[in-house]
């Protein structure tokens, strides 16, 4: 049976070097749970971290509840019958377009919520197209010559990166303040948006420091946010999986090695970014003695994982491990084909390990009525 497995040790690795970010720059960093939401983790991510951020009604209340601190919330656009209902969640309400500001932007300000609206800077630096939000068919935010700013909004919120660093940041700050930077005298605060890959163990936090706190010089009256996902929890867990049977060498040489995971099921962002995850013990290729073509159980013939070497043979009943699967692999996962989904365990700092969720028939047959 699969599992992912969090590592609470890593997690807390990560939050410090936020926390420390945040106490040095007076950034709030929130965390975007898109990429993560795993409640019993929220009280350790509460003492480091300002609040979540949340697409969805259903998110907005889940940080709510479960995480407290500051709820900000953007959607491209809102659902008018769930409005009432989010905006008692909610601290901040980032809107996409004048038009939603026309039509929520009193009611919230009314509700006491902060209004804020986000911005397009069209300042394309995500490697994948289908991940850039400043691309040229882009929904999200606003470009330049169709933007309004009525009294109602205080705060402007932009979003370029994915999995990135300061310099590609300085690049999209140097565009957003070339086109919006005049409005900013009018706001209460400016959020830098997410993919910043602060934890990396390669990121230039220094540099990060000094964008901000530059930037802060030229505007002290704004609040800077950052709401990173992927850095809250990069590296900080793993899926654990089996060999199910290791089928003869193909005409290329590699053999196929059926697992009990899936690409399509438990790591979709593998079909979807796509990307080929690091495993423990493997390299990524057929330049080793003993290649396999990692697939998945179930019948889509596209439901494979990579291609990796091992320096000796697998065979059925062999534990594989994906490394850094607890960041949008859980909130993605599915149960296509009737496929169960892993156990979800954490590992606290003393090596313990805890079943948060195990899922079974019930959790399949019950979804579609």
């Amino acid at each position: 049976m699969p599992r992912y497995v969090i590592d609470e040790r890593a997690l807390r690795r990560n939050l410090e070097i936020l926390k420390e970010v945040a106490d040095r720059t007076g950034a709030r960093i929130l965390l975007a749970q898109k990429a993560f939401s795993c409640a019993a983790t929220y009280p350790l991510c509460a003492r480091y971290l300002a609040g979540t951020t949340a697409s969805s009604l259903f998110e907005a209340r889940h940080g709510r509840e479960n995480f407290g601190g500051e709820t900000h919330v953007f959607a491209p656009a809102f659902n008018p019958g769930e409005m009432d209902e989010l905006l008692g969640f909610v601290d901040h309400i980032v809107f996409n377009s004048p038009r939603q500001v026309e039509l929520f932007g009193e009611k919230a300000r009314a509700r006491r919520v902060s209004v804020g609206m986000r911005v397009n800077p069209e300042v394309s630096v995500a490697a994948t197209p289908a991940y850039d939000p400043c691309r040229p068919s882009s929904r999200l935010g606003t470009k330049q010559e169709f933007f309004s700013c009525p009294d109602v909004v205080e705060g402007l919120h932009f979003h370029c990166l994915c999995e990135q660093g300061a310099e590609e940041l300085s690049k999209v700050l140097a565009g957003f303040e070339e086109r919006f930077g005049g409005f900013l005298p009018r706001m209460k605060w400016v959020n830098f948006g997410g993919g910043h890959h602060i934890t990396r163990a390669d990121y230039d936090v220094e540099s990060l420091v000094a964008l901000i706190a530059d930037f802060r010089a030229r505007h002290p009256h704004l609040q800077v946010y950052l709401e990173p996902g992927e850095a809250v929890a990069l590296d900080a867990g793993t899926l654990e999986s089996r060999v199910l049977e290791v089928q003869p060498k193909g005409a290329d040489g590699i053999a196929n090695a059926i697992l009990d995971t899936s690409a399509a099921c438990h790591m979709p962002d593998v079909l979807e970014m796509p990307y080929t995850p690091r495993v423990t013990g493997a390299r990524t290729g057929a330049e080793g003695p003993f290649a396999y073509r990692f697939g998945g159980p179930t019948c889509l013939a596209g439901d494979e994982i990579g291609v990796y070497s091992f320096d000796h043979p697998l065979r059925e009943g062999d534990e594989v491990v994906f490394e850094d699967m607890a960041i949008y692999s859980m909130v993605k996962n599915n149960t296509f084909n009737g496929v169960n989904l892993p156990d979800i365990v954490l590992r606290g700092e003393d090596g313990t390990e805890r079943i948060l969720r195990s899922f079974g028939y019930a959790d399949f047959a019950s979804r579609l009525g």
